[in-house]
């Protein structure tokens, strides 16, 4: 990718498989939001929303991988790990001065829809998945400052056999088009490469 960024939009989503360069871009943007710090008072602030959960050794060092070379990146981007309530992080972290990274869509629908364990407890998770959908979009539209969020497209390849895998790929679809509705600019990224699939004002 090149150097040179996009103006930051109110709301961007970028879009790609593993490795496409998703996250990479969001920290670019996250960095030069907050390089733009010195002409402005308050000054600019950079914070991201981890979904991602440890469940093993080693998704556990995958995400302290990544926290370190973020921490490296881009030291200003501060952390915080939101594995459900989306909407509510919104509220309380977003702010005109504030851009708001959520990384990533598709670990928190998983979150919602696949939960690790089978316990009472996370089957009513998947019952409740609509209603936290609607109200993560309400809150986005509200955010008062720029929001970049981060998520997968599952649907190029081959989908596993199994009813709930193919319930999770249409949920994840379904997800992307209503947020992909509300953003001002998507981007799909390939070969770290972007492609702008919507820029509107």
């Amino acid at each position: 990718m090149g150097s040179r960024q996009p103006p930051i939009a109110a709301r961007e989503l970028i879009l790609g498989g593993q490795k496409s360069g998703k996250s990479r871009r969001a920290e670019q943007l996250a960095a030069a939001w907050l390089a733009q710090s010195h002409a402005h008072q308050p000054a600019h602030q950079a914070v991201l929303l981890a979904t991602a959960q440890a469940y093993d050794a080693e998704m556990r060092e995958r995400i302290a991988r990544h926290q370190r070379e973020r921490a490296a990146r881009v030291p200003g981007l501060r952390t915080a790990e939101v594995a459900h309530d989306l909407a509510g992080a919104l509220a309380v972290h977003s702010n005109a001065h504030t851009l708001v990274v959520v990384d990533c869509l598709t670990l928190w629908l998983t979150n919602w829809r696949m939960p690790f364990d089978d316990s009472e407890q996370n089957r009513h998770l998947t019952q409740d998945w609509q209603a936290q959908e609607a109200m993560f979009l309400k809150a986005l539209q509200q955010s008062p400052g720029p929001v970049v969020l981060v998520g997968n497209e599952i649907g190029l390849g081959v989908i596993p056999l199994g009813p709930e895998v193919r319930a999770f790929v249409d949920a994840l679809g379904t997800l992307n088009q209503r947020v992909a509705q509300v953003c001002t600019r998507v981007t799909l990224m390939a070969a770290g490469l972007p492609l702008c699939l919507k820029e509107s004002e």
